[in-house]
């Protein structure tokens, strides 16, 4: 994979990455010292918890942001039921704009937005999804809101897409500067999803393989 290259979810080369699972558990983010948003209160609070290895590393890259500036993560690890339901209902709804399209191009559509229920790195408690906040914990501008789908945001939810203000790239650019130095990569069409020691990590840092699979 090249700086330049945007490889989807559903690119066979991720498919193909091995996984050596290292064993790492799940921890809550909050018991590290991480701020979590709790907007995804869902009785057993999966979206808090990541690999310790990847909790470990956003407190690294938290120390590298500049004063007044803290990370705020918005959803962690997602048992892989929720992943399929997500990705189940973004290939309806493409159906629904684009009929034509075969089914491999909506699985590769749809990838743009949730990563197939079989590689998904949030599902193997690699990846998360999060945001900046000043000193008062307001968050700052990013360009368009978390989660916002390609359709909806014009492209604009990519990680260097277009018609995303200054000052909100700037703020890109101050979260990915930080996380990639500890070690995280971003999946580009995304710029609040990073990961570490998934498939797709593994694929951009060609890595022989993921340190981590889904977990149940």
């Amino acid at each position: 994979m090249t700086a330049a290259e945007i490889v989807l979810m559903a690119d066979p080369r991720i498919a193909a990455v091995p996984v050596r699972d290292c064993g790492e558990p799940l921890v809550d983010v909050r018991e590290v010292g991480l701020e979590l948003r709790p907007e995804r209160a869902d009785g057993v609070e999966a979206y808090a918890l990541l690999r310790s290895g990847v909790a470990e590393r956003l407190l690294r890259a938290q120390e590298l942001l500049p004063d007044g500036l803290r990370l705020v993560i918005v959803e962690g690890y997602r048992p892989p039921e929720l992943q399929r339901a997500y990705f189940e209902e973004y290939e309806e709804e493409l159906r629904g704009l684009h009929p034509e399209w075969p089914a491999s191009r909506i699985r590769s559509a749809a990838s743009r937005y949730v990563s197939p229920p079989d590689i998904a790195p949030h599902s193997a408690g690699g990846a998360v999804d999060l945001t900046l906040a000043d000193a008062r914990g307001r968050e700052l501008d990013m360009g368009t809101r978390m989660n916002a789908s390609p359709e909806e945001s014009g492209g604009a939810c990519y990680t260097e897409g277009p018609g995303v203000p200054p000052a909100a790239r700037t703020n890109r650019a101050l979260l990915g500067t930080a996380l990639d130095a500890a070690g995280l990569v971003n999946y580009p069409t995304e710029w609040w999803h990073w990961s570490y020691g998934d498939r797709y990590w593994a694929l951009a840092r060609g890595e022989r393989a993921a340190l981590y699979g889904p977990r149940g």
